[in-house]
């Protein structure tokens, strides 16, 4: 039995949050999928995600969502506020929640334990990406396997090798991630800051408490937890009352960017295909609406289909070049100072103001309902 080939649909690289997703989406399908990675053991990282309600509707489907230990936060409310305009913008949806805030870890221990379940997860070591072919048989751990098709949700951290082209802006900001405690309700409410040195976002915490809150806040600067708190305080004591930091301030670079497989051999998910700024909360809703675009190609292709690759990039092209193109422009005009950046932002603000059509599309952009084309 040696020489036996295992045969299945879809191979993919990459067990992390998205990975792991695809994985469990396309089994729910009755695709045949093997999940791939060099470490499967999940951190005690504590960082949320802004989960819209089109991610929310995913992860309902595949019974995951009502599973969550930690109770899902909504978010009613966006205040958008900045040195600029007098006033702060204000988006509310009385029909449903804008959103929802998760623990990141929590969801991918509830992944990847349904893939151990389904035993398609293996810890592969020695996986060299440009070797791997659709339809030619692979090695993995003394056994042989073939796959219709070839997924890579390897994170941002990749070599651009020739096999996957990676075209990265230049960026050095760092992003500052950390949780906060405040004696007022945190009322179910967002924030997005626009301060001197770049935007501070502060989301509700996960859990049934109201009184704690997580931040991200992105900048060119080197700071200490100090430097961060007192931030915070100048900007929430208002809103939110008397403030403390809860654990030590987390940071990571930012390195945005946009991938294309030279070869049309792999279907790009995640922050593989692309990274943008965080100022826009959508990284990793973007994630899920690859995995959404790949499901439904499938509905109406051919399984095996030789164009199916290009069809798939040229469908996320769109959306993923629209966010990096957008979160970039927003941090140019924050950065510029100059008059014509702030006479471009005033006009943004009055618009988003004083027209309900912006307003709307704003708001169904943010839950993930905008049907873009």
């Amino acid at each position: 039995m040696i020489n036996k080939i295992h045969k299945y649909n879809f191979l993919i690289v990459g067990g992390g949050l998205i990975g792991s997703l695809a994985g469990l989406h396309l089994i729910k399908k009755g695709y045949k999928v093997l999940v791939v990675d060099k470490n499967i053991k999940h951190s005690n990282d504590q960082r949320t995600l802004a989960v819209n309600a089109n991610s929310k509707d995913f992860l309902s489907s595949l019974g995951i969502w009502n599973k969550l230990k930690n109770k899902p936060q909504k978010i009613n409310k966006i205040i958008i506020k900045d040195a600029i305009n007098k006033g702060p913008l204000i988006f509310e949806n009385h029909k449903e929640e804008m959103g929802n805030v998760i623990f990141n870890n929590e969801l991918l221990l509830k992944t990847i334990n349904q893939l151990k379940a389904n035993k398609s997860l293996i810890e592969v070591s020695d996986l060299d990406i440009g070797q791997l072919n659709e339809n030619k048989v692979i090695q993995l751990k003394n056994k042989k396997y073939l796959f219709n098709h070839i997924i890579l949700s390897v994170g941002k951290k990749f070599d651009d090798s020739g096999v996957i082209k990676k075209y990265s802006l230049p960026n050095s900001h760092r992003a500052y991630v950390g949780f906060f405690e405040h004696s007022t309700n945190h009322n179910q409410t967002a924030y997005e800051i626009f301060t001197e040195k770049g935007p501070l976002a502060v989301l509700p915490c996960p859990n049934s408490k109201e009184n704690s809150s997580t931040f991200i806040y992105s900048t060119k600067d080197k700071l200490s937890d100090g430097a961060i708190y007192k931030l915070i305080k100048k900007n929430f004591t208002l809103s939110h009352g008397v403030i403390k930091l809860n654990k030590e301030v987390n940071h990571f670079p930012i390195s945005p960017h946009i991938s294309k497989d030279l070869s049309n051999r792999y279907f790009l998910i995640g922050d593989t295909l692309r990274s943008i700024h965080p100022v826009a909360g959508q990284g990793w809703n973007l994630g899920v609406k690859d995995i959404q675009t790949l499901s439904s190609l499938l509905d109406n292709q051919k399984l095996g289909d030789e164009n199916l690759v290009k069809k798939y990039s040229q469908m996320r092209l769109l959306e993923s070049t629209g966010y990096l193109s957008f979160t970039t422009l927003i941090n140019f005009l924050y950065e510029n100072k100059n008059p014509l950046s702030n006479l471009i932002i005033m006009g943004a603000f009055k618009s988003l103001k004083n027209f309900n059509f912006l307003r709307d599309s704003f708001i169904k952009q943010a839950m993930g309902r905008l049907k873009l084309i």
